[in-house]
């Protein structure tokens, strides 16, 4: 694997260190070792996948607070994405910041999202599937999200919303949730 640190430090893109032969190519997608060498959390407690109908379906943006903050590893594996991390740690020099990339089956390219980042993507293509290794369990209690159109962070999605959750739609704006206790 080769793994390229992002402007947000603790967050990488991850690509295939592909081995062809006649066959096809090899490549793998996940190693422990390899991971903690990069000093990212090789902890996977759960693998989730997501179906997405609609190109222009937008999930997120999700995290998770102490003590449960989950990293995650994403994926596309069927049609495209383009995925969004927010760093929502209170003390890094990239507080509040986000980057934006396009995951495809075609580039297989994933991205490790740290803890106490909020994720979430807009698929570019109908029927787009998206798989998650996920470093913690599900926390509903401790689950917080932000708007995907907050204008604290101005994400430039590049299609509009085709599909969204109401959960989704109606997460509070950051200034908002500084008011309510998230």
């Amino acid at each position: 694997m080769q793994f390229t640190e992002t402007k947000l430090k603790g967050a990488f893109i991850i690509d295939l260190a592909e081995r062809f032969d006649q066959r096809g190519f090899f490549a793998r997608t996940f190693c422990a070792k390899e991971f903690a060498e990069h000093g990212l959390k090789p902890t996977v407690a759960q693998c989730n996948l997501s179906f997405n109908y609609k190109k222009g379906t937008l999930r997120g943006m999700h995290y998770q607070m102490v003590p449960v903050t989950e990293t995650k590893l994403v994926r596309c594996v069927q049609g495209a994405i383009y995925d969004v991390i927010v760093d929502m740690r209170p003390n890094s020099p990239t507080y509040l910041s986000h980057i934006g990339v396009e995951l495809t089956a075609e580039n297989r390219r994933a991205l490790y999202v740290p803890d106490m980042f909020a994720h979430g993507y807009q698929t570019l293509t109908a029927g787009a599937e998206v798989i998650y290794q996920v470093g913690e369990f599900y926390a509903p209690g401790h689950e917080r999200g932000l708007r995907y159109n907050d204008p604290a962070f101005d994400i430039e999605w590049p299609l509009p919303v085709s599909e969204i959750s109401a959960k989704d739609a109606t997460w509070p704006f950051l200034f908002e949730s500084v008011f309510v206790g998230v």
